[in-house]
């Protein structure tokens, strides 16, 4: 893995692709979004980039080739889809995103891609309210557009998710509520991923071993490892329970903060912000390469009745049977939710990498 910030203190160019945001609800194919908060119809998206990692419906296909430090072109496309079930809950209270083209009311040469899920607990609010100002507060805090910054686009995410929750908290106590809000969410600047995390919520990348690298540009013969990107943030973890009992606050004997709240970093949980919860992202960046060949993010929901290694080997197996990301998002969440019984609000995203 490359480059990691934590602060526990404070811490091609071409066709415009479709824009998606919905938050959790049954999805339907080909249904447009009526909701105020969600942006646009449920689809899979398509788009070509260039590659180079060393880490860790409707439809739309546009490309880029951009020439790689060595002078030759190198390409691959982003395909990406969302499901969910909201388990045995009474509610969904889950909210994603996924944008093939980012750029929103910031374009520039540099290509932009984003994809965020975002965990809501007391309610669906906060993650609504995440899903439709985070990204947009993260460009306007200077996510770069033109040329590749990695240190600006680390302060970007870390900006946006600050401004989001400072604004969200506003707004929860102007309504007198309390929701709150975990996120796992990816930016694709160029060839270059940055994983942005609160909470629990995880992002799994899978990748090939460096001898075997891309064969005939597919998955099909790869042993694919599975690569945790995240750091789960919970009040039971030392680094966790010193900050929140800095903030005189306290964790119980079953690891919840004042004995209610399992995870320590989130949006919103306005009441839990007075004893150490915070919004502060962990951040890492990676360069892709062809030995990248899709990323999952997931909810807590899916992550604690499949592993990463076996919802690695379950996804590759449904893409080398020639399945659309579609299907194999949906397949993914169906078995959480009825093979495996996962009792919670289920939500996935799969960004997959045609390599060429």
């Amino acid at each position: 893995m490359s480059e990691t910030e934590t602060s526990n203190s404070a811490p091609k160019n071409e066709t415009p692709k479709e824009v998606e945001l919905a938050p959790k609800q049954k999805q339907k194919r080909e249904r447009n979004s009526e909701d105020s908060i969600s942006a646009a119809k449920k689809s899979k998206t398509e788009q070509e980039q260039d590659p180079d990692v060393d880490l860790g419906e409707g439809n739309k296909d546009s490309g880029v080739n951009e020439p790689n430090s060595g002078g030759r072109e190198m390409g691959f496309k982003i395909e990406a889809d969302a499901a969910e079930d909201k388990g045995l809950r009474h509610a969904m209270e889950d909210a994603w995103a996924v944008l093939l083209d980012a750029s929103l009311d910031f374009p520039g040469k540099l290509r932009c891609a984003h994809f965020a899920i975002y965990d809501g607990h007391g309610g669906r609010l906060a993650a609504e309210y995440a899903q439709k100002h985070l990204h947009t507060n993260v460009l306007s805090a200077g996510l770069p557009r033109e040329l590749l910054d990695v240190k600006a686009a680390k302060k970007a995410i870390l900006d946006g998710f600050r401004k989001t929750d400072e604004s969200l908290l506003q707004e929860s106590a102007a309504g007198g509520w309390q929701d709150g809000a975990t996120a796992v969410c990816v930016w694709i600047l160029g060839k270059t991923v940055f994983v942005a995390n609160i909470g629990d919520a995880k992002a799994v990348v899978a990748r090939s071993s460096p001898a075997e690298g891309l064969k005939n540009g597919s998955d099909e013969a790869c042993h694919l490892k599975a690569i945790v990107l995240t750091r789960e943030h919970k009040a039971i973890y030392a680094q966790e329970r010193a900050r929140i009992q800095k903030a005189g606050g306290n964790v119980s004997s079953n690891g919840r903060l004042q004995g209610r709240l399992e995870v320590s970093r989130a949006f919103g949980d306005r009441h839990f912000k007075k004893v150490g919860v915070v919004a502060t992202p962990d951040i890492h960046s990676f360069d892709l390469t062809e030995r990248e060949h899709f990323i999952i993010l997931g909810c807590d929901g899916l992550w604690g009745v499949i592993g990463p290694s076996d919802a690695v080997a379950f996804v590759q197996k449904l893409s080398k049977e020639g399945l659309p990301v579609s299907t194999i998002s949906r397949r993914l969440v169906k078995e959480a939710v009825r093979e495996r019984r996962c009792k919670d609000n289920c939500t996935v995203i799969i960004i997959m990498f045609r390599h060429k």
